[in-house]
């Protein structure tokens, strides 16, 4: 709970400190860390089923915003006969005609621009809203992921799902892809409006759609793997930002700053090329395209020319209808231009799919306990805490093995239990298992042997939510969130009681602390602008604030320094009294007046027993005692 891996996460100390300290560089383990496997690849249509239950219940906007869509094709499909009658008419000299046809046709190029943004704009709103169901998703996901996932994650390769590669998908909406149905539909009533006017004419246009469909399948599976490719370095820059970010102290103070600048250039540089292949591959489809709309045009000039020079029979066009088809043409070529366009964005949105659902897929999630009654919802659901009985069981091991990585043990056959009302110690060597009890009462990892019972239940017969709403923690390095003093302290409280703030901050003696900044004084991101004993002084206080039946004290006044400690232990006496508490101590000298002390050595408890009896005993308390206080 104290120390912090590369990915930004707190670890138990016994796990950092059976590591030595080594130099900061990118060896091939630390690479493979950053470094984010390819997702298998997920058929189209199964990342589009999968994006349905999102979209559904905005589904009235996206069929709003369909229907315009015809409209709009409607109205777009009439332009180009219009503008040749204008031409007809011009030739004719017939201004009448010629008047009111151009009003008519100022009007459907009005009525095209005005579809077009109430489309886009009810397409958009679908987008948005499904957009934010799948981020709220993603992170009440990421809040049910196990520690283990997170122990071995990059914390910014997860932040990517909820961001950047939602975003992606996104761009299904704010780009228009999904208006692909509107696209194929003018598609079609072009066709048949060239086939009606003259069929050798779209001959010659259609000849040219094999060359197009090549195109689109020499670029479909490579811009693929590009926009993968992005994903895969999105993730894997973010992770590193967030590290560096997060450890910018040490950075600074072990002159970093020209090292981690010419790593992060090569995790950049990665992003840049991965970013320049799919450039490439839009380039080419778009370019291609406009190249072959462009040879179709000159072919269908050069053709009726010949025409028109052969006479005025059957077979001569007309220079209005000239016009008429070369606008149809340039129309053809429109939408199978913006078809491949929202391909390639296509292809984007998908990648970023892949990743989220392959996150979505993980099984490593904390389950809500086998006995436990079924859940109505995440945000409705009630925690309530339990009576303790006097003389009941309040937290029983018995017999437990546990360790965060195969084959490395961290405890070892532990047993111990505690009576309600008692008060115990847990002491011991960093990396002898000492918060690794607390994580597992807490039942933030899961034991490999053993069973563990916290109010006559097993922990894995609670609901974690109903578990952890029986304790009260205090952790060593407290973590304070960007908001006020009297949110902190209420954390967790929808409704937080500013009586009860100010009453549980003036108990723990921060009186001077409430006078300064006041319950709306401003705490900023990680609390930065308190210093570490006031931080002490507010986790105190959350846990007078919550008055929860168990107490978990883990190394809580290391950090504190004499003078606040003395002012401190009044208040720490009234928290614990009546409470089954449990205290992982650093400071022997706190511990002195607890019911019992167990001494950890190895993943073992070693020795058991009082202040007193255990110093008397001369064993391993004895010569940690005599350690601490030689200088006395």
């Amino acid at each position: 709970m104290s120390l912090t891996t590369s990915s930004g996460q707190k670890l138990p100390k016994e796990r950092a400190g059976n590591t030595p300290a080594a130099p900061r560089k990118m060896d091939a383990t630390e690479r493979a860390f950053h470094e984010e496997k390819k997702v298998e690849n997920v058929f189209d249509r199964v990342l589009l089923a999968k994006l349905w239950p999102f979209v559904r219940p905005h589904a009235g906007y996206a069929v709003a915003s369909l229907l315009v869509l015809l409209l709009s094709s409607a109205a777009n499909l009439l332009r180009p006969k219009l503008m040749g009658d204008v031409v007809g008419y011009a030739e004719k000299g017939d201004a009448a005609a010629l008047l009111r046809t151009g009003w008519l046709l100022a009007v459907f190029v009005i009525l095209s621009q005005v579809f077009g943004f109430i489309q886009q704009y009810l397409m958009q709103v679908a987008g948005a809203r499904a957009m934010a169901d799948l981020r709220g998703t993603v992170f009440r996901f990421l809040q049910r992921l196990s520690l283990r996932t997170f122990d071995r994650t990059p914390v910014g390769r997860l932040v990517t799902r909820a961001t950047s590669d939602v975003d992606a998908v996104g761009e299904l909406f704010a780009s228009g892809v999904l208006n692909a149905l509107g696209d194929i539909l003018l598609l079609v009533g072009i066709v048949i409006a060239m086939l009606k006017m003259n069929a050798t004419l779209a001959g010659v246009t259609f000849a040219a759609l094999p060359v197009v469909g090549l195109i689109v399948s020499f670029v479909r599976k490579r811009s693929r793997e590009a926009f993968r490719d992005i994903r895969i370095k999105t993730a894997r820059l973010n992770a590193f930002l967030n590290e560096q970010v997060s450890g910018i102290a040490v950075v600074q103070a072990y002159a970093r700053e020209k090292a981690m600048a010419d790593e992060f250039d090569g995790i950049n540089d990665g992003y840049r090329q991965a970013n320049k292949s799919s450039v490439l591959y839009e380039a080419i489809l778009d370019a291609a395209i406009e190249l072959v709309s462009t040879i179709c045009i000159a072919s269908i000039l050069w053709f009726a020319g010949l025409r028109r020079f052969a006479g005025t029979g059957e077979g001569a066009i007309s220079f209005a209808l000239l016009v008429t088809f070369t606008q149809y043409v340039k129309q053809f070529f429109e939408p199978v231009s913006m078809l491949a366009a929202r391909y390639t964005l296509l292809q984007s949105a998908l990648s970023g799919a892949e990743r989220i659902f392959e996150l979505l897929g993980t099984a490593d999630v904390e389950d809500d306990g086998v006995a436990a009654p079924p859940r109505t919802g995440e945000e409705t659901a009630s925690t309530s805490q339990e009576k303790l009985v006097p003389g009941s069981d309040a937290v029983v091991l018995d017999h437990v093995d546990f360790g965060y990585k195969e084959g490395v043990p961290v405890l070892r056959d532990v047993s111990l239990r505690l009576k309600a009302g008692e008060k115990i110690a847990l002491v011991g060597a960093t990396g002898a298992g000492k918060t690794t009890i607390a994580s597992l009462v807490l039942r933030l990892y899961d034991t490999q042997a053993g069973r563990i019972e916290v109010l006559g239940r097993s922990v894995t017969d609670w609901r974690r939510r109903d578990l952890r709403a029986q304790f009260a923690v205090v952790p060593q390095d407290v973590f304070l969130f960007a908001g006020t003093l009297l949110s902190n302290v209420a954390v967790g409280d929808a409704k937080p009681d500013p009586v009860r703030v100010r009453t549980a901050l003036e108990q723990v003696g921060a009186s001077a602390l409430l006078a300064a900044r006041g319950l709306d004084g401003v705490v900023d991101e990680r609390g930065a602008n308190f210093s570490a004993g006031e931080r002490q002084l507010i986790a105190f206080a959350r846990a007078l604030y919550h008055d929860r039946p168990l107490l978990l004290l883990d190394e809580a006044t290391a950090n504190i320094d004499s003078d606040t400690e003395a002012k401190l232990q009044a208040a720490v006496d009234k928290v614990l009294e009546g409470r089954t508490a449990i205290v992982i101590a650093h400071r022997l000298s706190t511990i002195k007046k607890l019911d019992r002390i167990l001494v950890f050595h190895k993943g073992r408890i070693v020795e058991e027993g009082t202040h007193d009896e255990l110093l008397a005993k001369g064993g391993v308390f004895a010569k940690l005692h005599a350690l601490q206080f030689k200088g006395d």
